[in-house]
């Protein structure tokens, strides 16, 4: 490099000074682009959202052109649902336990929380919903090795009969069962195949999540021969937080 135009300098400094500044815009930038999704963020006890922290650490708005025809979301975006849960803070510290006040179950408390997801189907490759009753779905069948279960009873945690099961809900795309449909006061409902348990001796289905009883709450569908994406995150989050609220011994530590 010519000495009168950079005097005192080599080029292995000023690739040194480059790589700082290349790093420096880095950081920077993957900040803002994590805030997409999540922010702002909240004080843990007073609920205050906290400031956005300026230009230099937030994203500005991006378009996600979704498949299908299912339109254009934006993010970040100004729309904010605010939290309002049927549970009071336990105590006023950062972190502290959130207790149920109503049915936790349906309240989206803890492991039974769930967001407003899509009230559309999950789509396959082809735009079609992969998940479905498998008496609607032709091609599909289960193999002759294993338990058809349709018209086998379905049990709780305290052995107390939830329902007849009716049908399979399979996942097309990942050829799996997804749901069991069974019969239940107020009509079908859903139960998570992956939280089942399948005794064959017995004959019988064992979903351990939830007492007999609390089956009756399950959320329902809207459509007899299709799930939306908002109805698969309220009937898994309603098992889900069975695991804790399902009975008291569970709400109690082990030791």
């Amino acid at each position: 490099m010519h000495p009168d135009l950079t005097p005192g300098l080599d080029v292995a400094m000023l690739v040194f000074w480059a790589f700082v500044l290349f790093f420096v815009g880095l950081i920077f930038y993957l900040r803002r682009e994590d805030r997409r999704e999540g922010y702002p963020l909240e004080d843990n006890v007073t609920g205050r959202l906290d400031p956005p922290g300026g230009v230099l650490s937030t994203a500005s708005p991006k378009a996600y052109k979704l498949p299908f025809g299912h339109g254009t979301v934006y993010a970040p975006h100004d729309k904010r649902d605010p939290v309002n849960i049927a549970a009071r803070r336990t105590d006023r510290f950062p972190g502290a336990p959130i207790a149920p006040t109503g049915d936790p179950l349906a309240d989206g408390i803890g492991p039974a929380a769930w967001v407003e997801r899509a009230k559309r189907p999950d789509l396959d490759f082809e735009g079609h919903p992969r998940v479905v009753p498998m008496s609607s779905a032709a091609g599909f069948h289960i193999a002759h090795e294993d338990p058809g279960l349709v018209g086998w009873p379905l049990f709780g945690l305290d052995g107390v009969l939830a329902g007849k099961i009716t049908d399979l809900w399979i996942d097309k795309a990942d050829r799996l069962v997804r749901y069991i449909q069974f019969d239940a006061p107020g009509g079908p409902a859903l139960a998570p195949m992956m939280m089942a348990s399948v005794n064959r001796r017995r004959g019988k289905v064992v979903v351990d999540a939830l007492n007999g009883a609390q089956f009756a709450g399950v959320p329902r569908l809207d459509s007899p021969t299709q799930i939306t994406l908002y109805e698969e995150e309220r009937v898994q989050a309603y098992f889900g937080g069975g695991y804790l609220y399902a009975t008291r011994n569970r709400q109690e530590p082990f030791l």
